[in-house]
C-alpha cells in the first residue's frame, strides 16, 4: 500500500472552507485505496488564544517558549482544531480518528536542549521550557490503524517516557512519523505553490529539485525570506529519513493534494 503523510498548519489551511476542500480530496484518495496520515499544527490559532487571555508568549529560534500555562492553551486549541478537522473528514465519509501525540503514546518525546539565538551583536542560550523533540514513533499502532482503514489525524502535543507533556514542533512530528512508517511522500501543505525561480511568476515553479540544488538557490537568492523556513522544514524531513517531500499550496482551488498523489507536476518535489 502507498502511504502519504500530509502536514499542514493554520497559515495554509485555516477555516471551514479550506478544511472542507482538503477533506473532499482526502476522501476521494481514500476511496481509491490510498492510505493517508494527517499531522497538523495551529500556531496562529494558539497565538490568538494566548493574546485573547492576556497571557504573554515569546518565540526563540522559531520555537514557542512554553510554560505550563502556554502548554495547556496549546493543547486546548489544538484539540479543538483536531476535533474540527476530524469532523470535516467524517462528513466526507473518511473513517478519521483524531488524537494527540501522547494519546496511546503514539509519539514519545524528549525535552529539547536549550538553543543559542542571536541577541544584538552577541548570542544567548535560551531554555524553551516544556518543548520537546519527537523521539520514538509507535508504528505498530499507526500501521494497525491504516490496515483497518482508519485515517489518523495527529496534533503535536506529546509526552516523554514519564508521561510529562510537551509542545513539539509539528514539522518534527510529521517528519518522524513519515520516516518511521515509510511513507511514499510527505506532502507539506503551505501557502505557496512550490519553489519559484521568480517569486512574482507562478509559471516559474520548479517541479523537482534536490537538497544540493536548494543550497545553491539559497546562496544565489532564488530562495529567500519566508521561503527559507519552508524548504528547511522539507530538508529536516528528508534528513530524518523521508524519501521525498512535496511542497504544495493549501489555497489552490483546483487541487491541494490530489494531483500530487497522482504523480502530476503538482507543487515542488524535493529529494535528497
Amino acid at each position: 500500500m502507498s502511504v502519504y503523510l500530509m502536514k499542514f498548519g493554520g497559515n495554509a489551511i485555516r477555516g471551514k472552507d479550506d478544511m472542507d476542500r482538503l477533506s473532499k480530496e482526502v476522501a476521494q484518495l481514500v476511496s481509491e485505496g490510498e492510505k493517508i496520515i494527517l499531522v497538523h499544527g495551529g500556531g496562529p490559532e494558539i497565538t490568538d488564544e494566548i493574546e485573547k487571555r492576556g497571557m504573554s508568549t515569546a518565540m526563540a529560534g522559531g520555537f514557542r517558549i512554553t510554560d505550563a500555562g502556554v502548554l495547556n492553551v496549546a493543547d486546548e486549541v489544538l484539540r479543538r482544531l483536531n476535533d474540527d478537522i476530524t469532523a470535516s473528514l467524517k462528513k466526507e465519509g473518511v473513517n478519521a480518528k483524531g488524537m494527540s501525540g501522547y494519546d496511546e503514546s503514539i509519539i514519545t518525546c524528549v525535552k529539547k536542549e536549550p538553543i543559542t539565538v542571536k541577541n544584538g551583536d552577541g548570542t544567548i542560550t535560551v531554555d524553551l521550557g516544556m518543548v520537546g523533540e519527537a523521539d520514538e514513533v509507535n508504528t505498530e499502532i499507526i500501521n494497525r490503524m491504516l490496515s483497518e482503514n482508519v485515517t489518523p489525524v495527529i496534533y503535536p502535543i506529546c509526552a516523554d517516557a514519564n508521561g510529562v507533556r510537551m509542545n513539539v514542533n509539528a514539522d518534527t512530528v510529521a517528519s518522524g512519523v513519515a520516516a518511521a512508517v515509510g511513507c511514499r511522500e510527505m506532502i507539506f501543505i503551505t501557502d505557496v505553490p512550490g519553489i519559484l525561480r521568480n517569486v512574482n511568476d507562478k509559471a516559474s515553479k520548479i517541479d523537482e529539485t534536490t537538497l544540493a540544488e536548494i543550497d545553491v538557490m539559497i546562496e544565489n537568492g532564488t530562495i529567500s525570506g519566508g521561503m527559507i523556513p519552508k524548504v528547511e522544514a522539507c530538508r529536516k524531513a528528508i534528513l530524518a529519513g523521508v524519501a521525498a517531500v512535496r511542497m504544495v499550496n493549501g489555497k489552490d482551488e483546483r487541487s491541494i493534494v490530489s494531483d500530487a498523489v497522482k504523480n502530476k507536476n503538482h507543487g515542488t518535489l524535493i529529494k535528497g
